[in-house]
């Protein structure tokens, strides 16, 4: 089949390292131009004075504070000169919409925030005369404050809070955080009264250098793991099987012990009178019934498939094992967590920026309510911000992408490499710098298709809940099987994805060829594809939970010996997050050097048999996983493995370690 403009070819000639070209290059130049796009979108939105809107703030009649403004049309009051009035008042701060993320006050300039409460317009104008800030509208003299009939509009809302300026963005913000209990009762909801605000947010300040430490300890247990199962795979792995299997087998005879007594409870009372109770009592020997049946049958498949996939288990230890042996070679693989971390950091906050700089780069607009002057994205604007939306999504996934490609790479070198002394200095190096010279385009094309899939899926999350509660049954049903349906899409196109990066490492070819090569190698191999992803997800699940868990039980009992602080849960919250983060980025490094060791074993098995020119390339212990499977299958089966394939003697060749 041909797929993309993939030439066709019967039989796919494996040539690992060999040959090195750039593929997908029409792809790279399409990426190229998109982010040139999202540059210019990033220098409009800045050229147009929406960067000084943002940082400075403006005030409602459109004057940008701290610089000379130009008249806008049919607005009296704009236009003003406010060079000397630095910062943005705003007349009632503590009305907040939540909804549309604004605050519904009108808005000024002037030259100081109020330091000190003021509790009189007789108090707002004596802080006028002697600062020279006045906190009324322009259009209303200071001597008049006391007594203008529009001081209830025009004046700000009394009491007038203390309040600081932002060290960059010059607003005055209240310094009692309690002006904004309806805005922090929004997003938390435990917060009944302003002292539990205030003991919880004290307790983080007060635990700062426990909380740090935490996260500091949860990324040390991160790297100890990944060392770790490299030498008790073989045993963690059984013990949680057995654990598995003792689970559901006494799951099951407890639900079969409960209907029995149940039912005898149920007849010893078959002669009364029915009533309510009976009723219920019967109701619930049904539900145990259909219960006990359901974990009858899941344990059965359970038992027969780990009986029949007792040596893909085998095959996921060894792994596991290798894997531990890959960071060992290769220990910069446990810092690309970080790089990756970080370049998502960085464009985050830049993309975030550019969006804010958008949300002040339309054309000034006149409210008809209160006559105040807002800044409205229209028309070609509109496209930009969807622009700037679809950026995000494909750039975030090409960083992603990126880092797949390099830890494959990496691994891929380390795995057919015969002499591990061989090995570049730095692989993971080499593999950067070889995914720059000749796979972006790959990589670019790879991250596009994930962010077609994603594109519907955030469209119709927001549709669904913009219509939470109108739609009818049928709607709601059908919008959230299309949305699991494009997440079930994306998630299996990822995992190609992943597998495609790991054959271009290996063969240089394009993506749709990469994608087809080893969507034929993981069909061959569907049982051993299936234990590893089901078995080997488990238990580095098992790794992030055991590390959350480690961590917050050393919080606990660190915050113990705080006695002047009682409330943790705030403390605790932040760094089981933090942890699962952290432990979720390694194992996940974990998690894709294991399915590229897969990947690169199956193609070795496939196209070498260990005969002189056709050695193995595979690392000692996978070398005797496949005598044992040979052994086994000899003994069963002549000349076949566990998967029905033949296996052909074999001869160690090439140097192993």
């Amino acid at each position: 089949m041909g797929c993309c403009g993939s030439s066709e070819q019967k039989q796919r000639e494996w040539k690992p390292l060999e040959d090195r070209s750039c593929t997908d290059i029409p792809w790279l130049i399409i990426f190229a131009l998109f982010c040139i796009g999202m540059a210019c979108i990033a220098g409009f939105s800045i050229s147009t004075g929406a960067a000084s809107r943002l940082i400075s703030g403006y005030d409602s009649y459109g004057n940008t504070c701290g610089q000379k403004n130009s008249k806008i049309e049919g607005v009296e009051l704009s236009g003003r000169d406010q060079t000397d009035n630095k910062y943005v008042f705003f007349l009632d701060p503590c009305n907040i919409d939540i909804l549309n993320r604004k605050i519904k006050s009108m808005a000024l300039c002037v030259s100081r925030c109020p330091d000190i409460e003021l509790k009189t317009y007789t108090d707002v104008k004596k802080f006028a005369l002697q600062n020279g800030s006045e906190l009324c509208s322009y259009d209303i003299p200071v001597s008049k404050y006391p007594s203008h009939g529009e001081r209830s509009k025009k004046c700000p809302k009394l009491p007038v809070p203390p309040s600081n300026s932002l060290p960059v963005f010059h607003r005055c913000t209240p310094v009692d955080i309690s002006c904004y209990a309806q805005f922090a009762e929004a997003f938390v909801t435990f917060v009944s009264d302003n002292s539990m605000l205030h003991r919880v947010i004290a307790g983080v300040m007060a635990s700062k250098e426990i909380i740090m430490g935490l996260c500091v300890l949860a990324l040390v247990l991160s790297i100890i793991l990944m060392v770790v199962i490299r030498y008790i795979s073989v045993v963690l792995v059984w013990i949680l099987t057995a654990l598995v299997v003792l689970g559901s087998i006494g799951g099951t005879g407890v639900l079969w012990w409960l209907y029995v007594d149940h039912r005898t409870n149920l007849t010893d009372q078959t002669g009364t009178s029915p009533t309510p109770q009976q009723q219920v009592a019967t109701d619930n020997v049904q539900a145990l019934l259909v219960y006990a049946i359901f974990a009858t049958v899941f344990t059965v498949i359970l038992l027969l498939l780990l009986f029949f996939m007792r040596k893909r288990v085998a095959l996921t230890i060894t792994l596991f094992h290798v894997a531990g042996k890959v960071f060992t070679h290769l220990p910069l693989l446990a810092l690309q967590p970080f790089w990756t971390f970080l370049s998502l950091m960085l464009f985050w906050v830049s993309w975030l920026g550019v969006l804010l700089f958008l949300g002040t780069a339309g054309s000034p607009v006149q409210s008809e309510e209160a006559g105040l002057v807002e800044y409205r994205i229209s028309g070609p604007l509109q496209y930009m911000v969807w622009y700037h939306a679809v950026g995000l999504i494909w750039i975030s996934q090409f960083i992603l992408a990126c880092q797949q490609m390099t830890v494959a790479g990496a691994v891929v070198t380390y795995y057919f490499t015969r002499n591990k002394s061989d090995l570049p200095m730095t692989p993971i190096v080499s593999s950067m710098l070889c995914l720059t010279r000749y796979h972006l385009g790959t990589v670019a094309k790879g991250s596009f298709i994930i962010t077609l899939v994603e594109i519907p899926r955030l469209i119709l999350t927001y549709i669904h809940n913009q219509l939470k509660g109108k739609e009818n049954a049928c709607a709601r049903c059908m919008l959230k099987s299309c949305i699991c349906c494009l997440w079930c899409l994306k998630k299996c196109l990822m995992y190609l994805n992943q597998n495609a990066y790991t054959a271009t490492a290996i063969n240089s070819t394009s993506f749709c060829t990469s994608a087809r090569d080893a969507f034929v190698i993981l069909v061959e191999n569907a049982l051993r594809v299936a234990t590893i992803n089901t078995v080997g997800d488990f238990v580095l699940f098992l790794g992030k939970v055991l590390i959350v868990s480690c961590t917050a039980f050393v919080g606990v009992l660190s915050l113990n010996y705080q006695r002047d602080y009682t409330v943790w849960v705030l403390p605790l919250l932040i760094v089981c997050l933090f942890s699962w983060l952290v432990a979720h980025c390694f194992l996940s490094v974990f998690e894709i050097v294991v399915d590229v060791l897969f990947l690169c074993f199956a193609v070795d098995t496939k196209h070498n048999d260990g005969s002189p020119g056709r050695e193995f390339y595979m690392d000692k212990a996978l070398m005797e996983f496949v005598e044992n499977s040979k052994n086994m299958a000899g003994r069963d089966r002549p000349e076949a493995d566990g998967d029905g394939s033949e296996m052909k003697p074999m001869t160690h060749g090439g140097t192993f370690t």
